[in-house]
């Protein structure tokens, strides 16, 4: 049996320490006390949507805004749909911005009163330079191929973007699952960045007038419109 004396003196625990310990006890709890819970709406979307094309490391499932919340499978499926053609609009955006900033530009006159294509600036300050019967024509062969072209007009698409209709191929069908679960988690990841990308290149070339600022900052920069 022990008595108080046989502890040693270096055994003891100060009163100091046992007041800190107490006060993290109490600061834990409190923690505890206000973090979220794991269950109800939220968990609910979250079983739901978890083993969706997208939901990958280090995120995981992550819908900050709830926009799912109590959502379907229809809603979800909407909202892929969207962010697929958003991300393919801005990977052609960002490859298109690439290549005219680098020279590259079609042969001939843009109009019958002798405006080149290689005249015409690069990015947003291009859009000056396109007369408005030229702009017009853009925005209705876009309108073309969003109701005509672009969509699952026969019915087999097999998820949200799936625009083959029956006739372009090039082997999917013969793939396994997997395989094209990456393919299509490719896609996507890729067309988040454009997203990214394209935004970053606008509001760069409006702030500062020179969009590629990595290049500047290494030293290299790309006389963005002749700057």
């Amino acid at each position: 049996l022990c008595t108080p004396t046989s502890f040693s003196r270096k055994d003891t625990v100060s009163p100091s320490t046992m007041k800190v310990a107490a006060v993290l006890a109490l600061l834990a709890g409190s923690a505890a006390a206000f973090a979220p819970s794991q269950t109800g709406k939220a968990s609910t979307a979250l079983n739901a949507f978890e083993n969706e094309v997208g939901v990958q490391r280090p995120l995981g499932y992550w819908d900050p805004l709830n926009f799912l919340l109590d959502q379907d499978q229809e809603r979800f499926d909407r909202l892929r749909y969207v962010e697929l053609k958003h991300g393919r609009i801005a990977q052609l955006a960002v490859l298109g911005h690439v290549v005219t900033s680098a020279g590259y530009r079609l042969p001939g006159n843009i109009d019958s009163a002798g405006h080149a294509f290689k005249d015409v600036k690069v990015g947003l300050a291009g859009l000056s330079d396109i007369p408005t019967a030229g702009v017009v024509q853009i925005i209705a062969f876009i309108g073309c191929l969003e109701c005509f072209v672009m969509k699952d007009v026969t019915g087999e698409g097999e998820f949200p973007g799936d625009f083959r209709n029956g006739h372009i191929d090039f082997g999917w069908d013969k793939q396994t699952d997997e395989w094209k679960a990456e393919k299509r988690a490719i896609e996507l990841n890729n067309g988040r960045a454009a997203q990214m990308g394209i935004l970053g290149l606008m509001m760069h070339e409006v702030m500062t007038g020179e969009p590629y600022v990595v290049n500047a900052l290494l030293g290299y920069p790309s006389h963005f419109n002749g700057a």
